[in-house]
């Protein structure tokens, strides 16, 4: 399986509304962190994820993460190569 691009170092917090969100896993995006279809060819997908209320939600950019797409705080622990 490919490895993603490493997006970001730290997490992004953003306010969403109640929907269904595509994540982005492979870290190409162009409209971080949500998928524009950047991963196409990849072996990567997008992870599809639901918000049932309005709310501050912090979401990883590294890309990295064991919750997807949470930040877990995986992004401490990458080398800085990755």
């Amino acid at each position: 399986m490919a490895k993603p691009s490493v997006a970001g170092r730290n997490p992004v917090v953003i306010e969403l509304e109640p929907g269904t969100y595509y994540w982005c896993t492979c870290g190409l995006s162009k409209n971080q962190p949500f998928c524009d279809g950047s991963h196409k060819g990849s072996g990567l997908k997008s992870t599809m994820f639901k918000v049932e209320a309005k709310g501050k939600h912090t979401l990883c950019l590294c890309k990295h993460t064991s919750n997807p797409p949470f930040c877990d705080g995986t992004h401490r622990k990458l080398p800085e190569e990755a």
